[in-house]
């Protein structure tokens, strides 16, 4: 499923949930709230209570209801203290969603910076701090933030995938094929990191010095391949195949052969794919693009569908010239 479709299924699912929290709180009025300490004379508790209020919270928190936010987040500290470190972060969202001006905003940004000062290992208001340096326009310093937490955290996959797209919104390229790859180091099968490595090495390329195109754009292939060798349809996948493999045959020799010399030590470099399995490549890219096209069922973002449309179009266009 595409980004946008996962958004607009979230808005909807926000919205429902949302208008399900008045009836939430309710139901639960004594939860948490008993003044017996012995919990075995009141309701019998369940995580799952306190999960529904945490998503109950960041619904009401997406579709503006703030005052139902802030009731579910007053049972959530209720129930765990003002200072568990989970309770924190929602509180400083909380704060966040309601502020009125940036002056407001730096005002919270120091509240994270006491309590980090306090406890530096706080991950929950760590993540809050860097988010709200983004959205302040502070990205250096978010940067910096994410590398520190990195360094205590380094199995952190949301941690690294939010490094990589601050170091691509500034074009260091590099940067973010290694935190990409540090995110595959965790999760090997993830096809959508496999695709967005390859969209990155793509940009590079084209963004790169000319002589290692060629070497750069290969390796992207290889990473399209992946992903859709773990996720058949992935139209993604395939869009960024067909994508690289025509810009490759634009460039390579018409008789290059792949080298069958066994990578190194000393280089660590892959042989060049040959021309004959690039131009496999992208047939099997077009072939594989013009069936999900056609028996889409609203699987795929229309966004999406169009584009694959227009660079089949386009790859037609330039055959026939």
């Amino acid at each position: 499923m595409s980004l946008s479709s996962l958004l607009r299924r979230s808005n909807l699912e926000a919205l429902s949930l949302s208008q399900q929290t008045a009836q939430h709180l309710q139901k639960h009025a004594s939860t948490g709230t008993s003044t017996i300490p012995i919990p075995l004379l009141s309701y019998p508790e369940s995580t799952d209570i306190w999960l529904t209020y945490e998503r109950l919270f960041l619904s009401c928190l997406r579709t503006g209801d703030d005052r139902a936010a802030f009731n579910c987040l007053e049972k959530l500290i209720s129930r765990f203290g003002a200072t568990n470190e989970r309770v924190m972060g929602l509180r400083g969202l909380y704060q966040e969603a309601v502020a009125k001006d940036d002056a407001t905003l730096e005002r919270v940004l120091q509240e994270y910076e006491e309590v980090l000062a306090e406890d530096a290992v706080n991950t929950p208001v760590a993540k809050r701090r860097i988010a709200l340096l983004q959205s302040l326009s502070r990205t250096t310093e978010a940067i910096d933030a994410l590398t520190e937490l990195l360094e205590s955290s380094p199995t952190d996959i949301e941690a690294w995938t939010e490094l990589a797209e601050l170091y691509l919104s500034h074009n260091l390229f590099p940067q973010a094929v290694f935190c990409l790859e540090e995110v595959l180091l965790v999760a090997p099968n993830a096809w959508n990191i496999h695709a967005h490595l390859g969209e990155v090495l793509y940009i590079s390329a084209m963004n790169g010095n000319e002589n290692s195109e060629g070497k750069i754009l290969a390796e992207a292939t290889r990473r399209f391949c992946r992903s859709v060798e773990l996720c058949d349809d992935y139209l993604r996948g395939y869009y960024g195949l067909k994508l690289t493999s025509d810009r490759l045959l634009s460039i390579l020799p018409d008789d290059i052969k792949s080298t069958a010399q066994v990578t190194t030590v000393d280089n660590g470099e892959l042989p060049m794919l040959s021309t004959a399995v690039v131009r496999r490549l992208s047939e099997q890219a077009t072939l594989k693009l013009a069936e999900i096209i056609r028996t889409n069922n609203n699987s795929c973002d229309l966004a999406e569908i169009t584009a694959a449309k227009d660079l089949l179009d386009r790859s037609t266009q330039r055959r026939q010239r």
